[in-house]
């Protein structure tokens, strides 16, 4: 999941280049993004994800608060001025 999302746009992140081979990371230290999604997969709460790498909590609720906003916007899919849709059919 960590991968599909624009990171650029978090404010809670950053890349950059030389660091962490320029993985996205929580601003200001060396964590990987992709490291609290495989944590909380393999079952570590907030709290543990927080006590084993020194992080924030507020953090951690940014990175998720992006990425479930995030995914909760779909894609709008791309119309040419022949596709069009009646409002009240759907």
């Amino acid at each position: 999941m960590a991968a599909a999302l624009d990171w650029a746009q978090c404010s809670a992140v950053e890349s950059i280049p030389g660091k962490l081979g320029g993985a996205w990371v929580l601003r200001d230290t060396r964590m990987p993004v992709s490291v609290i999604f495989e944590n909380l997969e393999y079952g570590s709460s907030i709290e543990e994800i927080v006590e084993n790498y020194s992080v924030t909590p507020e953090q951690i609720q940014a990175v998720l608060e992006f990425a479930a906003c995030s995914a909760a916007v779909p894609a709008l899919p791309l119309t040419t001025s022949s596709d069009t849709v009646d409002a009240r059919t759907l």
